[in-house]
């Protein structure tokens, strides 16, 4: 009789660019968690760089279903030059605006605060 074993559990990988204010640093990383990550960079604005380029602003990031796949997709990412990584976060967010305010809207969601259709319709 074969023995049973339970599936891995999958994790979401993600690969993220985050930038300064002002634009002018761009860092690719990797994570299972990006609301963590965008805290501690928030937290930690000097560790990596100066005071003037705090990496606060998380402008793009992929959703891998695997570390591997992660893993080559940060390593490509990694080696693109400037220009590229401009467009890249330029076709998917011209404005360049923070996405982490997204993320914690769909943390607000995924946490049980029902919408507020499911509101009123438990009220009639």
């Amino acid at each position: 009789m074969p023995i049973l074993t339970k599936p891995a559990m999958r994790t979401k990988k993600f690969v993220y660019l985050v930038t300064d204010r002002n634009r002018t640093c761009i860092h690719v990383g990797m994570s299972t968690d990006l609301m963590k990550t965008m805290s501690f960079y928030r937290q930690m604005p000097n560790l990596f760089f100066d005071a003037g380029q705090q990496l606060t602003r998380l402008v793009y990031f992929e959703e891998l279903s695997s570390e591997s796949a992660a893993l080559e997709r940060f390593n490509l990412i990694n080696k693109f030059a400037r220009i590229q990584k401009d467009r890249l976060i330029r076709s998917v967010n011209p404005d360049w605006i923070d996405l982490t305010i997204g993320l914690d809207f769909e943390q607000v969601l995924i946490s049980g605060i029902q919408p507020m259709r499911a509101s009123f319709s438990s009220l009639s």
